[in-house]
């Protein structure tokens, strides 16, 4: 297998602690050379700033490519798009287009009365600048606000057509989930690559409040596996969550998958020890940080 393209999603920092933690991590993962790194938004636009912040501190201390996601979420459209601008001033030039969650307290997503009503809207806003490289959220599993995955590949097609550029999927257990998604895309005639999303598994509990919430199908033998295992003790979890997230990316790499995007919740080192197990080791120097 030849080395696979990585790339790596952070979470902006809200406390000093954690912004320690997420300077640590990209330090510790930018000489792997990914292809890019994304920064997520908080539910309901809640870490706009702080997103800006991390976005920018990366891009100019790590020398890394650095996606920007954007939400639809309680803004109005001049508002987003002033955050593009935003962006684009500060040299970032790849944006990850979401919907977003509702904010919270709120059931359902609602839009802004002045505000993109979904994200095909805002893709369209973005791409008519002509200067933006656009990245959307795919679902190999039913989105819960989806009518089933075959509207999901419909959607995805709309947001393709739309001016996005590729596509990273929620996180998955299988890879038989992902390659069945990919034959759905590809008969429904898109020809974007689809970026698989592998979320290392810092903490069972943690994994499945997360695939509650996305749709993530979690299957009886991880249940079984990781149940046992938390009953060992922190090591074992650890050695097993390695373990199930190599085979997954191998399985996916011999399927003819070239690209990884690693969830890494701002943790590095089981992402390292995933990466360092497929044959990805550093290669620049990341020197001193400005």
């Amino acid at each position: 297998m030849s080395r696979p393209t990585i790339s790596f999603e952070f979470f902006p920092p809200k406390t000093l602690d954690a912004s320690f933690r997420l300077w640590e991590t990209a330090r510790a993962l930018a000489p792997l050379d990914p292809g890019f790194v994304s920064v997520t938004y908080g539910a309901g636009g809640t870490t706009r700033k702080l997103t800006h912040e991390a976005v920018t501190t990366i891009h100019r201390h790590y020398g890394i490519p650095v996606a920007a996601h954007l939400t639809c979420v309680e803004a109005t459209r001049a508002e987003t798009m002033e955050i593009v601008q935003a962006y684009a001033d500060a040299g970032i030039r790849e944006i990850v287009a979401l919907r977003g969650d509702a904010p919270k307290g709120q059931d359902r997503f609602t839009p802004h009365p002045e505000g993109f009503a979904n994200t095909v809207e805002l893709i369209e806003a973005i791409a008519a600048r002509g200067d933006m490289t656009i990245r959307v959220g795919a679902y190999p599993e039913p989105h819960p606000d989806s009518g089933g995955t075959d509207a999901d590949v419909a959607w995805l097609k709309r947001k393709i057509d739309a001016g996005a550029t590729s596509a990273i999927t929620q996180f998955f257990f299988d890879a038989d989930t992902f390659f069945r998604f990919r034959d759905k895309c590809a008969a429904a005639g898109i020809e974007a690559p689809i970026i698989p999303g592998i979320l290392p598994i810092q903490g069972w509990a943690g994994a499945k409040r997360f695939a509650a919430t996305c749709g993530t199908n979690v299957p009886g033998w991880a249940e079984d596996a990781f149940s046992k295992a938390a009953a060992e003790g922190p090591a074992a979890e650890r050695a097993l969550s390695e373990r199930v997230c190599v085979k997954l990316c191998r399985d996916l790499l011999e399927g003819g998958v070239d690209r990884l995007h690693f969830y890494t919740l701002n943790r590095p080192d089981l992402t390292l020890a995933v990466c360092g197990a497929l044959g990805v080791e550093p290669v620049r120097d990341l020197g001193a940080v400005a």
